[in-house]
């Protein structure tokens, strides 16, 4: 059985669309876990830390679904 360069394409797009997940998941994750720790040491910033959290958590969401698209994007040019 041979494999071709498509083969290799399709399973690079998915490989890639699998890291871009993970690095999203433990990004916001990361995230997640400071925003706590900042807000049980100042529970009077908890507007403002939370703000940031969002506005960072859905930066990285953007980045990683743009990432994504190419990924499927380029296993389709196939």
């Amino acid at each position: 059985m041979e494999i071709t360069n498509a083969a290799y394409a399709l399973l690079s797009a998915g490989f890639g669309a699998g890291l871009v997940t993970f690095g999203a998941g433990v990004g916001i994750g990361k995230i997640a876990s400071s925003a706590m720790e900042g807000i049980a040491r100042q529970p009077e910033a908890t507007a403002k830390i939370q703000t940031a959290m969002i506005i960072a958590a859905a930066l990285i969401e953007g980045i990683a679904l743009f990432c994504a698209v190419i990924c499927f994007m380029l296993s389709a040019k196939v």
